[in-house]
């Protein structure tokens, strides 16, 4: 491939970053990983934080390898990351120290405070947003309730993407679709929900205007240029919120529809499983699925579900590495594959399974609890969770169905999960669609197709997607008899 033009991702996950290029020659992207480091909260205290210093070095460290090796073919670079968490900015623009983590325990009981001001009926209605207690609503409400001296020095509010563009270019803006993961953004308006906050007494006037996917927001700082020898590079807003890239790459050449008939579920350490539709569903019907309507690509409303995913089995991984049993994810494929089918099954989304000391065992009682066999071997606990998370899937797709109206039939999956083959044909099953996987860099893709968009070598969303089905492989699963996955569903739906 003849490359004519270079974008650049940085991709930061909650337990990695990335910095990819991508190489587009008018048809067909080429990705290239350029650099990767770790990231990872760590306790300090009562509280437990990212390291957003060690980020920040390690983007420019990416950027410059990057420079060093594409030179003046880059013509921009734009990041993503994680939802709902955020920073702070005080006078001058000083950050306000390292940012907290979703998991800070900080935020356990902020819903329910919250709820003593405001119903939940009044916060859906809104925002649109699932009730999840890592929201940055109650993050905020939790830093109020400590009479944090770092909120009332406050004068920029960032999520974290947006912390990056500004550390870029010294320009502050909030991204939409990032700043839909809050709760208190109302996506019908697209703008700030101040009155909600106003009721909770977290100050406003830190929020920042809203600036949409494939803004660009300025130029390189001089001293980012002098430290990573880039010049002249424009940076572009992307969907900052990963899954919000995440879906932007998913091959589907139906458009955006308030009576979709495809599905997407982001998968990965959570899975996140929806539709992307053209105007928000708030409901009380979608209130009591707990659905939340996120914001999309070109103005569009991912309605979805956020779902415990492969944190499940990445849990069990890491304990039985610390007790001396490393086991690959090929190794724990294997086992699982030996155990016998549709023995038991969790909830996946049940608080317990949040942080627990040792998932394996907090698996085992869980199923000892609900009078289940209890899956005593590895194999079997892997088994478990995988057939629980495909369960999982189903009731969440019978429930989107129910939202829109609308029959689904193809379940697109995107992201690292592709990669875990026996969670994509188990998807098949339980739900009776058929499974298209594909691409495993999808936020990555989803990030520079809208670079793409913004330079004008790509016209559309239709047009970016179309670029992406040309450039990768997918591969596709069918649903294979589903009676015994009937008869297993109904036994997941009595325990959840």
């Amino acid at each position: 491939m003849n490359a004519s033009r270079t974008f650049l991702a940085v991709d930061l996950g909650a337990s990695s970053g990335r910095v990819l290029a991508g190489q587009f020659d008018g048809s067909q992207l080429a990705l290239s990983e350029v650099h990767r480091f770790p990231n990872g909260p760590f306790s300090l205290g009562k509280h437990l934080y990212w390291d957003i210093l060690q980020l920040w070095k390690d983007v420019q460290d990416g950027l410059r390898k990057a420079n060093e090796k594409y030179g003046d073919a880059i013509c921009s670079v734009a990041v993503d990351t994680w939802g709902v968490d955020f920073a702070l900015l005080g006078r001058n623009d000083e950050l306000l120290g390292n940012p907290y983590n979703y998991r800070d325990p900080q935020n356990a009981g902020m819903m329910e405070l919250a709820f003593e001001t405001l119903s939940q009926a009044e916060i859906f209605d809104e925002t649109g947003l699932q009730f999840m207690q890592i929201n940055s609503l109650y993050q905020l409400l939790a830093m109020r309730t400590a009479n944090s001296s770092l909120l009332d020095a406050a004068e920029t509010f960032l999520m974290i993407p947006d912390l990056f563009h500004f550390l870029l270019t010294g320009v502050k803006l909030n991204e939409f679709t990032d700043a839909t993961t809050t709760q208190f953004l109302n996506p019908r308006a697209k703008q700030w929900s101040k009155s909600l906050l106003d009721r909770l007494n977290i100050p406003t006037d830190m929020l920042q205007e809203i600036a949409h996917p494939g803004t660009k927001i300025g130029k390189l700082l001089p001293a980012v240029e002098s430290i990573t020898g880039l010049s002249n590079v424009d940076v572009v807003l992307p969907g900052t919120h990963d899954t919000a890239s995440a879906v932007m790459a998913v091959p589907s050449l139906s458009p955006a529809s308030d009576n979709p008939d495809w599905a997407y579920i982001s998968s990965g350490t959570w899975s996140l499983m929806g539709a992307e539709i053209n105007t928000p569903i708030i409901n009380e019907q979608a209130r009591e699925f707990n659905f939340t309507n996120e914001g999309g690509i070109g103005g569009t409303i991912r309605l979805l579900k956020n779902i415990t995913g492969l944190w499940l089995v990445q849990e069990c991984q890491r304990v039985w590495a610390q007790a001396g049993r490393d086991y690959s994810w090929d190794q724990l494929a294997t086992m699982a594959a030996e155990a016998e089918p549709l023995q038991s099954f969790i909830v996946p989304d049940d608080g317990r399974f949040v942080a627990p000391a040792n998932m394996a065992e907090t698996i085992r009682d869980y199923c000892r609890e609900t009078n289940q066999p209890v899956p005593e071997s590895e194999g079997a606990v892997i088994r478990c969770a995988l057939e629980s998370l495909a369960l999982r899937y189903r009731q969440v797709l019978d429930m989107q169905e129910t939202l829109t109206g609308s029959a689904t039939k193809t379940i697109h999956i995107v992201g690292g999960g592709t990669q875990n083959r026996q969670l994509c044909q188990m998807t098949a099953d339980a739900c009776q669609r058929h499974v298209v996987t594909g691409p495993i860099e999808a936020t990555a893709i989803g990030n520079l197709m809208v670079q793409a968009m913004a330079s004008g070598d790509v016209g559309s969303v239709a047009d970016a997607r179309q670029i992406v089905k040309d450039s990768f492989d997918v591969n596709e699963y069918s649903p294979a008899s589903g009676a015994a996955w009937n008869e297993a569903f109904a036994k997941f739906e009595s325990l959840a």
